[in-house]
């Protein structure tokens, strides 16, 4: 795990970005990203031991499980061999289990363990309230709007099957 990034320098004048780029949503979204993953390290990664990626598929795994590795690796947009290391990695802390499908002999099913469904509800519970100071200047409706227009752009649809494949 990563350690936590160094205290990061104050906003100046200088630093806040010019004409040049604040009509980029990207450039926009990736300060955002910045700020909200250092909250996440704080929160979540460090306590957890849990990189945001992992926390997304044990998300996934206890709404959905339980899922193919090739429906994980749609949902969380990673590339098979990417997920197989992940897979495994979570596996080695007993926090998934996984059996072949029985309706195609040739996929394997992956679902949380018991000890991986505590460990995700305990970082579930952590996720709730974390972004809240970074937030603090968004009333609850514009957050609600926020999230809903991101939603709108960064998941035009939902790529997973309700059926286990």
């Amino acid at each position: 795990m990563a350690a936590l990034a160094d205290e990061v320098p104050a906003r100046t004048d200088a630093t806040v970005p010019g004409a040049s780029l604040r009509h980029l949503v990207g450039y926009a979204a990736l300060q955002v990203q910045l700020q909200l993953r250092d909250v996440f390290l704080a929160r979540i990664g460090v306590p957890f031991e849990l990189r945001p990626v992992e926390f997304a598929l044990l998300g996934l795994l206890a709404d959905r499980a339980p899922m193919t590795q090739k429906q994980l690796a749609v949902a969380l947009r990673l590339k098979a061999p990417n997920l197989t290391v992940i897979v495994e990695r979570l596996l080695a802390r007993g926090l998934l289990a996984r059996r072949r499908n029985a309706r195609d002999g040739r996929s394997l099913l992956v679902s949380l363990t018991a000890t991986g469904r505590r460990l995700q509800a305990r970082a579930h519970a952590e996720s709730l309230t974390m972004e809240d100071q970074a937030l603090a200047g968004l009333s609850p409706s514009e957050r609600a709007q926020l999230l809903d227009l991101l939603w709108r752009v960064g998941a035009p649809g939902d790529p997973i099957d309700d059926q286990v494949a």
